[in-house]
């Protein structure tokens, strides 16, 4: 059986940086893309504006950039989950959920982040028909609908901005009485007549018999109850590592973020880590970049001391 030197699992900004220099490195490693849309979270964001030598984008073109430029260095990608990992001798097995399995000295996880969800009745079974964790692969069912967005941070704020120019209505659900996002988009969405903003309040039933209908929310403070007749609702309440694939193996913070400094270097020899599932003070897509770039260079020298 053929063995990798390297595999990367994961295709967002961290993975597809990282197929970039190992494939420049010369290294003889293949991809693993979960989704066939390869990019990651930032698909996900309607406009990118702090990415260096770009100055206006939206996610969904900088991660198909970021595709074609793996493409056309001839960077060798599957698409296939990943079921497990045995990591504990110097030759990794990495097995996939078709039953495949994949020999390799190294592994760089570029696993990312999920979506964080509510945990609320009816949000479950309304899953895809009316309840989105993506405003911008979704938002254009509710064209003239009325939608709420539930969440304070950055994306929230963007997912409520992006809605407000095709929704009739946003509301946007908050549960504490400021904002975390950035003051730009905070002073956008208080200026916007289209967003109506409801502080200390929090969504604590979603509605609907085949499609949402409405929200049960209530009021933090007082508890009072009320009911909300929507047609969508879209949560942006944080994201979570998706990093179960080696949990109680490698080191990971309160929060279970890996572990690992900015080299990528992981407590598993030949385990890397890279990307939005690695514990750090900011999560941006230049420092996914950053971090792919640093784990193949760690790559790089694991293999010439192993």
């Amino acid at each position: 059986m053929k063995i990798y030197d390297l595999v990367i699992i994961g295709s967002g900004p961290a993975g597809m940086s990282a197929a970039i220099y190992a494939q420049r490195a010369m290294l003889d490693f293949v991809m693993i893309e979960k989704e066939y849309m390869p990019g990651g979270q930032v698909v996900q964001t309607y406009e990118v504006d702090n990415y260096p030598g770009i100055p206006k984008t939206n996610g969904m073109d900088l991660g198909m950039k970021f595709s074609e430029h793996a493409k056309e260095l001839g960077v060798e990608s599957i698409t296939a989950e990943v079921k497990e990992i045995h990591a504990d001798d110097e030759i990794k097995e990495i097995v996939l959920k078709n039953g495949d399995v994949l020999k390799t000295k190294t592994i760089i996880l570029a696993t990312g982040a999920v979506h964080q969800t509510l945990g609320v009745e009816g949000e479950e079974k309304l899953k895809g028909m009316g309840v989105s964790y993506c405003a911008t692969c979704d938002g254009a069912f509710f064209r003239n609908k009325v939608t709420a967005v539930v969440g304070g941070g950055n994306v929230a704020l963007e997912d409520a901005l992006f809605l407000s120019r095709m929704c009739e209505k946003v509301y946007l659900i908050h549960r504490r009485d400021e904002f975390r996002g950035a003051k730009i988009f905070q002073d956008e969405v208080k200026k916007n007549d289209k967003i109506e903003i409801l502080w200390n309040t929090i969504v604590t039933k979603i509605d609907g018999d085949e499609v949402v209908e409405r929200l049960h929310i209530q009021d933090v403070d007082n508890h009072v109850d009320k009911l909300l007749d929507v047609d969508g609702i879209f949560i942006a309440v944080g994201t979570k590592p998706a990093s179960e694939l080696l949990s109680g193996k490698l080191s990971t913070d309160e929060k279970g973020y890996i572990i690992a400094g900015e080299d990528g270097v992981t407590k598993i020899p030949g385990i890397f880590a890279a990307g939005d599932g690695r514990s750090k003070n900011l999560r941006q897509v230049v420092t996914a970049v950053s971090d792919g770039a640093n784990c193949v260079y760690s790559v790089e020298r694991y293999l010439q001391n192993a």
